[in-house]
């Protein structure tokens, strides 16, 4: 008799979600889910408003990655109104985004997902880390990310949800003595991104279960991978083109942002409020990997295999090594998402220094004004978790028409499942049994995404076993009509 296995909830990661384990007659795992069980609806309700909302509205969705949204969203508002944003402006936009970036993937390595492989006597949480031989380094990296995030206050108007984004530049200007401090903690957050690349070389990389994990076949996923370029190839993680490469890591499509809809196709699941996305041109060919199935994956690790070089030469230097170390572009293995997620950080502590020392970043030039009302825009940028895309058509009375959000882990969705049944199938024991430490395993696998679940709650049909339609009750508990 087939029956399942349910890991709910599952932990350390942002927004709601739960593992469905399906076991056949004798006990062997049939297929693995990973679900999110919460609904969002964004893309709904946001039609109506007025268009210049959206960059304090669409932060909301999403508790570690605001900062992603936000720009995305200034970002289509500028195709929108035909306003190209100053040079000052650009820049203020840019070093906000790259300390975002550094600090939220400090956060995944130190509190999500380090407490795998740093804790003290299997005390899976931060307290844990802090009491563990990393304790003194992870002590001065939260330091140097406190200091990042008042970067962040200083930069955009607040240290959690940024402000300062508007259609044509930005609301303020730096000043002289802002610059000053913005390049002394840009030269500690150089430091500060060094020193977790070290202790990963030495706490995590030789960790057992990191290892392990990272040398399993079964983890080794060979699918297509897509990130945003420049003109050169390299890596831009505030706008640029998108690149999509197989699994050989051969270019296999380069587009502009506008033309996701031609490439890009989201699937509708029953079991699930996550919309998965595959490559339309492929196909859908279900959860596996290869040429000929759909599937790809976005975020750091992806970002690292489809563009051609890092612009900054310490975090080019690391991402070398990593290659040489795991074989070769492009790299398959999930667990190495860890390893991109701080050579990423690295790369985003250089470009801060190098923004901060370009000579205009306290220009008080810093917006230019609309030169019309209406029309269609998409902006794009790098979230930590991978691409994102906000694509907005607004009337000529200002108000939004039609809204769609394409996020980092919907793009990821199908690989997550992939992942989290491959190590089911290796932590099933015998008769389906599962151990504590087997499902943290299936966790584990999961963490390398880093995935957003309150961004990606998009379908309206929802979980496996309720209702196709969306159910609303009084506050009776009395269903109401739903048309």
């Amino acid at each position: 008799m087939s029956r399942s296995i349910r890991i709910d909830p599952v932990t350390r990661l942002e927004g709601a979600g739960r593992i469905e384990i399906h076991l056949d007659g004798s006990g062997n795992v049939d297929r693995a889910r990973f679900q999110v069980v919460d609904f969002k609806g964004f893309e709904t309700f946001c039609r109506g408003r007025a268009a210049e909302e959206m960059p304090t509205l669409t932060q909301k969705i999403c508790g570690v990655c605001p900062t992603a949204h936000h720009l995305a969203s200034v970002k289509a508002l500028d195709r929108v109104f035909a306003v190209k944003p100053p040079p000052a402006a650009r820049r203020i936009r840019d070093l906000a985004y790259h300390g975002f970036l550094l600090e939220d993937h400090l956060l995944h390595f130190l509190v999500l997902a380090g407490p795998d492989f740093l804790s003290h006597a299997g005390e899976r949480s931060l307290m844990g880390v802090l009491k563990g031989p990393a304790g003194r380094v992870a002590r001065r990296l939260l330091q140097i990310r406190e200091r990042v995030r008042g970067l962040a206050a200083l930069t955009s108007g607040s240290a959690l949800y940024p402000v300062f984004g508007v259609p044509g530049g930005v609301t303020r200007p730096l000043r002289v003595e802002d610059v000053t401090r913005i390049r002394t903690v840009s030269e500690e957050a150089v430091s500060g991104a060094q020193e977790a690349l070290e202790l990963f070389h030495d706490r995590v990389l030789t960790h057992p279960l990191f290892t392990e994990m990272l040398e399993a076949p079964h983890l080794a996923h060979r699918t297509h991978y897509m990130g945003l370029v420049d003109d050169r190839g390299v890596l831009s993680v505030t706008g640029g083109r998108v690149r999509v490469v197989g699994p050989e890591g051969v270019v296999y499509r380069e587009f502009d942002p506008e033309a996701y809809p031609t490439h890009l196709e989201e699937r509708v699941v029953s079991w699930s409020y996550m919309k998965p996305v595959f490559l339309k041109a492929v196909g859908w060919q279900g959860y596996t990997d290869g040429p000929q199935s759909g599937v790809y994956r976005v975020g750091p690790l992806a970002r690292l295999n489809a563009c051609e070089a890092l612009s900054t030469p310490l975090a080019q230097a690391e991402a070398e090594r990593m290659f040489s170390r795991l074989g070769g572009r492009p790299v398959h293995q999930t667990m190495a998402y860890h390893w991109a997620r701080l050579i990423e950080a690295l790369f985003a502590a250089e470009r801060m220094r190098e923004i901060a020392e370009e000579g205009d970043l306290a220009d008080p030039c810093v917006r230019r004004f609309p030169t019309r009302s209406a029309g269609e825009g998409t902006g794009v940028c790098e979230a930590p978790r991978g691409t994102l895309f906000h694509q907005y058509r607004v009337g000529v009375d200002g108000l939004l028409e039609d809204v769609d959000l394409v996020v980092a882990t919907q793009h990821n969705a199908a690989a997550v499942c992939m992942a989290v049944e491959a190590e089911a199938r290796a932590a099933v024991g015998s008769q389906g049994a599962l151990t504590v430490e087997g499902a943290n395993r299936v966790e584990v696998a999961f963490r390398a995404y880093d995935p957003c679940l309150a961004c990606a709650s998009h379908a309206v049909e929802g979980v496996e076993g309720a209702s196709d339609r969306m159910r609303v009750y009084d506050r009776r508990g009395d269903p109401l009509r739903v048309d």
